[in-house]
């Protein structure tokens, strides 16, 4: 199995904490999710392209899907967006959410290096609070 490194997961948890901000509903676990792959995904295609983004986005779900089943039924449309997400749970849809941000980052990891993908979230992220480099 390729498991996200718990640092990688630390900061994909954040992330989506961060988009949600208080509400808790699975709509808004979603959402924060969601959200964390579209800024994620402008900084990725400026490198890699928009079909470099939905290609390293497709893997992340697969690889996430070992861990999360839910994540099977969903898909990487055309435009980088996701669809597919029905009926989970605000428990599910949190660890769906944050399983795929870990993937896809641990991706870019071995793309990029960490440093560059510091940046990276740090140019969709200026807050501090959002990541946190000290862990």
């Amino acid at each position: 199995m390729n498991r996200a490194n718990p640092r990688t997961r630390e900061i994909a948890q954040r992330l989506v904490a961060y988009e949600a901000h208080v509400d808790t509903t699975s709509e808004a676990s979603l959402s924060a999710a969601m959200r964390v792959c579209e800024k994620l995904g402008r900084s990725i295609s400026t490198l890699a392209g928009s079909g470099g983004f939905r290609s390293l986005l497709d893997r992340a779900r697969v690889l996430a899907s070992v861990d999360v089943p839910h994540l099977r039924g969903v898909q990487v449309n055309p435009d980088g967006s996701l669809s597919g997400f029905n009926g989970l749970t605000n428990s599910e849809a949190k660890k769906a959410g944050v399983a795929l941000i870990a993937q896809l980052l641990g991706l870019l990891t071995n793309f990029v290096g960490e440093a560059l993908l510091l940046r990276l979230l740090h140019d969709a992220w200026p807050d501090p609070v959002a990541i946190d480099e000290s862990s």
